[in-house]
């Protein structure tokens, strides 16, 4: 089961979530190398490359459910239309489906690179006013990926992510396992059309006055419970604040 983290922060931040599930499911949690010491970003299919030698030398077969938080959402579709592996289930938690010109993203590129830079040189200090997330439970992977981030990884990721073009193909099957949930309140939510019309198949819970991510960063127990839950029964289980 990889996850494939947020913007900003490492793939530490989803630890506390695959605690719950190590028991039950062999979890890998890449971090981006934008956010790694010493390592080129590439590309997304280089992310996804590296991602899948892995799991092949760990004789991985199959894959229960993938994962995707964020931005995250953007490296996980490539995933899942280059991979060989079966796949049965995936999960995007609040995905960052935006289709950005170029000239837009070239400009968006200096302000990330500060904001999160500043997490790390503040300590965690600017989290409140910055960025997708003021949950101090998160802080800590800010800081990390901020500590080693350079400019032109940043660059190069966000000059191949958010792209001005149509979402990937997910063949229906596929679709019929997959879920893409938004928080009501989060600012991502206004993707959520787009997607439910590029993958009509799909399924659309909507977590109501959830912001971004909310619910995973504070109650990773019950979000593993959740993906469980869909892993072994195909569907969502009845949770008090699914939208009805």
């Amino acid at each position: 089961m990889p996850f494939f983290h947020a913007m900003g922060v490492t793939g530490a931040s989803s630890e506390p979530i695959a605690r719950y599930l190590q028991d039950r499911y062999f979890c890998i949690l890449p971090t981006s190398t934008v956010y790694c010491e010493g390592q080129k970003y590439v590309s997304k299919l280089d992310e996804i490359r590296q991602v899948e030698d892995f799991l092949h030398r760990q004789g991985v077969e199959r894959l229960a459910m993938v994962v995707a938080s964020s931005i995250g959402a953007d490296l996980a579709m490539a995933f899942l239309t280059q991979t060989k592996l079966p796949v049965e289930h995936a999960f995007f938690d609040g995905g960052q489906f935006a289709q950005i010109g170029k000239g837009t993203r070239r400009i968006m590129t200096p302000f990330l690179y500060f904001a999160i830079k500043s997490l790390y040189w503040s300590k965690g200090g600017t989290l409140k006013k910055i960025l997708w997330c003021d949950d101090d439970s998160i802080k800590s992977y800010f800081i990390d990926a901020g500590k080693n981030l350079t400019y032109t990884n940043l660059r190069r990721q966000i000059s191949d992510s958010l792209e001005d073009k149509p979402f990937p193909t997910l063949s229906k099957e596929l679709q019929k396992h997959t879920y893409f949930e938004f928080g009501s309140i989060e600012d991502h939510f206004k993707y959520r059309q787009a997607v439910m019309e590029a993958y009509p198949c799909g399924h659309y819970p909507v977590f109501e006055g959830y912001d971004h991510m909310q619910y995973q960063i504070r109650d990773p127990k019950g979000f593993a419970e959740m993906l469980a839950h869909i892993a072994e029964r195909d569907c969502m289980p009845e949770l008090p604040f699914i939208r009805k």
